[in-house]
């Protein structure tokens, strides 16, 4: 019975951990400011999401965001600007707030009605000499419970999003699940 990759790669095969894909689309349906962070109109964007409240303010501190607020007053103003390593704190509590702002209301749309149809695109084989290559077809199923997926996701747990999804989601696929592990698109919509 395949379990998981070992050593992914090695004859030639291309591709991304499932995991990893449902993680970026997950992030594209929660949808945010598309403005990079390195234009002001970004960067107040972010700094305003995450000031507009006591709760935004104690969630951007959990999330790594740790200064203070004079020093925050101050980029609100535009009389101070923050450092390359402070933009990516900010980038990043931005995600993790939004993450953790919108994980019910897309748990609740992606467990509606039975769950959620998923398309899967297998890895790249390619690069991979013929006599190795191995018949993996696109597959498509419905996944019925995100609950363990969202929850990994919007904790920002990289290591419980590839367990919740390659432990609990692919054996669905029957025996060959293994060969789903690395794959070049997830696609589904809520």
């Amino acid at each position: 019975m395949p379990e998981r990759n070992n050593d992914f790669g090695r004859f030639g095969a291309s591709g991304v951990k499932g995991s990893e894909l449902v993680g970026r689309k997950l992030d594209d349906l929660a949808g945010g400011i598309t403005t990079p962070i390195t234009a002001k109109r970004g960067l107040m964007a972010r700094l305003n999401y995450l000031t507009r409240s006591d709760h935004a303010r104690q969630a951007a501190r959990d999330a790594g965001l740790t200064v203070t607020d004079r020093t925050l007053k101050a980029w609100l103003e535009g009389k101070r600007h923050p450092s390359k390593k402070n933009l990516k704190k900010i980038d990043d509590a931005y995600r993790a707030v939004r993450r953790q702002n919108v994980a019910r209301h897309l748990l609740k749309r992606l467990n509606a009605n039975g769950g959620t149809r998923v398309e899967i695109h297998p890895l790249n084989q390619s690069g991979v000499a013929r006599p190795l290559q191995r018949d993996v077809p696109f597959r498509h199923m419905n996944v019925r419970r995100w609950d363990r997926i969202i929850g990994a996701w919007a904790a920002g747990d990289h290591h419980g999003l590839d367990a919740a999804w390659t432990d609990d989601i692919l054996p669905d696929l029957g025996s060959q699940y293994g060969a789903y592990e690395y794959c070049t698109n997830i696609g589904f919509a809520a």
